[in-house]
């Protein structure tokens, strides 16, 4: 097949137009809803996803929630709001953060990166990455801690698999919560949530299973994140949220989508797993991206990887015969 530098174009008027009336139909004809749900957090794809419910509904029909706790960025509430300016709808602030204190989320956290790092404490700002690119030879799928202190000291040490597993399992749960709180909002409406999940993140598991992986429709779940952007562009999403680095929000120190789990730039990942999809030969796609075939099939097996790992997340609760 043919295969270039625009592969991941779309005809962005066509495909709103589509998504628009498929949401319409899917919450008013299938779900039996008045209205949607979406929490924002002044990322892309959540906007993308307001703005096409906004469309599709009219804003007297959305409404955006706001979830913030002790460890979000400021930034995400100010571009949010802006957002909710600009297409119209209704904003709720729900500070989730007494919540997550009383499920234990901080302390659980913090005392799995005192086992890296016995003289963390709330002070210090944190994040987890994975520091490989999956193009690079070699590359192993493990994670370092990063703190840094007041005073701008960083210290990084990679984490054992019980530290890690405890800190993911305990940041998980502001997943969990905001899910939670998004059902309260949908249910007392009778209005349905809607998942703001790009290709990205659904297909290579880099959600959270009853959290953000949990939704009424997900409008977004089968286009690319470079599509997603291209979406935005045409409905109006605010520049600032255009030009924001995707992050995480779940850390107090700032990490990138790239850094915590994908291990590459957006468009060379999407262009890459598109021509794996579609039988490219490692040499074509290598030829049209500027990278060696080695770079590229080493890329096709950790995309591959990632889809395999994360089927279980995708499954619904197993029963017995």
């Amino acid at each position: 097949m043919e295969f270039n530098k625009n592969s991941l174009r779309i005809d962005a008027a066509k495909v709103a137009d589509h998504l628009s009336r498929t949401i319409l139909t899917q919450i008013g004809d299938l779900l039996k809803k008045g209205g949607a749900v979406v929490g924002i957090s002044g990322g892309i794809d959540s906007s993308v996803v307001a703005a096409l419910c906004a469309r599709a509904l009219g804003p007297k029909k959305v409404v955006g929630i706001m979830m913030p706790e002790t460890d979000s960025s400021p930034d995400s509430a100010t571009l949010a709001s802006e957002l909710a300016a600009q297409f119209g709808f209704e904003t709720i602030t729900e500070n989730i953060t007494g919540g997550l204190a009383g499920m234990g989320c901080y302390q659980r956290r913090d005392e799995a990166m005192r086992l890296v790092f016995p003289e963390f404490d709330s002070t210090w700002k944190a994040k987890i990455v994975n520091p490989g690119n999956i193009m690079n030879k070699g590359t192993f799928n493990f994670f370092n801690l990063t703190i840094e202190n007041e005073a701008g000291e960083v210290k990084s040490k990679r984490m054992p698999l019980r530290a890690y597993l405890q800190v993911v399992a305990a940041s998980n749960l502001k997943q969990r919560l905001r899910m939670t709180t998004l059902y309260y909002h949908a249910e007392k409406r009778n209005w349905a949530v809607i998942g703001t999940g790009n290709k990205d993140e659904h297909e290579q598991g880099f959600f959270v299973k009853y959290g953000d992986g949990g939704a009424d429709l997900k409008p977004i779940a089968h286009l690319f994140k470079v599509q997603v952007y291209q979406l935005a562009q045409y409905l109006g999403v605010p520049e600032g949220i255009i030009k924001r680095t995707p992050t995480t929000d779940t850390y107090s120190a700032e990490v990138t989508q790239e850094e915590f789990f994908f291990g590459l730039d957006f468009y060379n990942m999407d262009m890459i797993w598109y021509a794996l999809e579609h039988d490219v030969p490692p040499a074509q796609a290598a030829a049209v991206l500027d990278l060696t075939v080695e770079q590229v099939e080493r890329a096709y097996s950790g995309i591959r990887r990632k889809i395999v790992a994360t089927e279980y997340l995708h499954m619904n609760p197993l029963e017995a015969d």
